[in-house]
């Protein structure tokens, strides 16, 4: 009985370690393993149904030429318990699982029911699960016939005014119409015909009132009795003052406001010429 436990071994004193040899661990070489069964199967040959966690002494060994990212993948043969025939499977780093490959066929896949999950379902599928939902709780089928009714009682609505307006337009007159457009641009018309009008009445008050003071030129008469009277204007009428354009009001203010304060003036000062400090310059 060998020993178990051994705490120190002996190394005599010639012992080299550089010539012990290594065992040669070879990618192809195959291994025994004790395994269990990851997937339940069903083998080709004699169809007898293999379930998942059984026992069998596999030989394992890995793939040449075939990895996924770099991750190795190792294939495992087992025989079938019933017929002995080989079953051969192997890992699947992709879906984190094993794949058969040779002797036998997996009974489920479970990642492709995830990609069926994932596709998104057909219009028939949809209406299969209304009408299982609408006979299995009769609440969901009661709210639907109400939403149905409400959306057909819109439509209607919307139908109605459609109506009501087309018979509208079709009622109406289109020569109406155009008096009535004529009758509307009739007084802008009139307003533009008149600006002008009003524009000159204006112009003729401020000649009026305001006239223009005369320019001295070389050119004119050396007398301003000879210059002509402004436009618009007699010569006999005396322009209004300043004073008169005031309202009563205001020239109560303007009367009743102090007269402005005598401002002084500061005295002169005195020039400093070159005899301001008492010293007399000698010229």
């Amino acid at each position: 009985m060998s020993e178990r436990k051994v705490l120190q071994k002996y190394y005599p004193p010639d012992f080299d370690p550089s010539a012990v040899r290594r065992g040669r661990t070879g990618g192809g070489k195959q291994k025994t393993v004790r395994l269990m069964a990851p997937f339940s199967m069903r083998c080709n040959t004699c169809g007898e149904y293999i379930y998942r966690g059984k026992k069998f002494n596999a030989r394992k060994e890995t793939v040449n030429n075939d990895d996924y990212y770099g991750i190795p993948i190792f294939r495992f043969y087992i025989k079938c318990s019933q017929c002995s025939s080989e079953i051969t499977f192997k890992t699947d780093p992709k879906n984190s699982d094993y794949a058969a490959e040779h002797g036998a066929q997996r009974n489920f896949e479970p990642w492709r029911e995830k990609e069926e999950d994932k596709a998104p379902p057909s219009e028939s599928d949809n209406e299969e699960d209304g009408e299982e939902e609408e006979e299995i709780d009769p609440m969901k089928a009661l709210e639907k016939r109400m939403e149905e009714a409400q959306r057909e009682m819109e439509v209607m609505d919307a139908l109605q005014d459609i109506r009501t307006r087309n018979a509208r337009f079709e009622r109406v007159d289109t020569s109406a119409v155009l008096d009535a457009i004529a009758q509307n641009k009739r007084p802008i018309e009139a307003s533009t015909e008149s600006a002008p009008e009003t524009h000159e009445e204006d112009e003729a008050l401020v000649r009026k009132y305001f006239p223009k003071e005369p320019t001295t030129d070389a050119s004119n008469s050396e007398n301003p009795a000879d210059e002509a009277a402004p436009s618009g204007q007699d010569s006999s009428e005396v322009p209004p003052s300043a004073a008169s354009l005031l309202s009563e009001a205001t020239r109560q203010q303007i009367q009743s406001l102090p007269p402005p304060a005598s401002v002084t003036r500061p005295p002169a000062k005195r020039r400093r010429g070159p005899n301001a400090l008492g010293i007399v310059r000698k010229t």
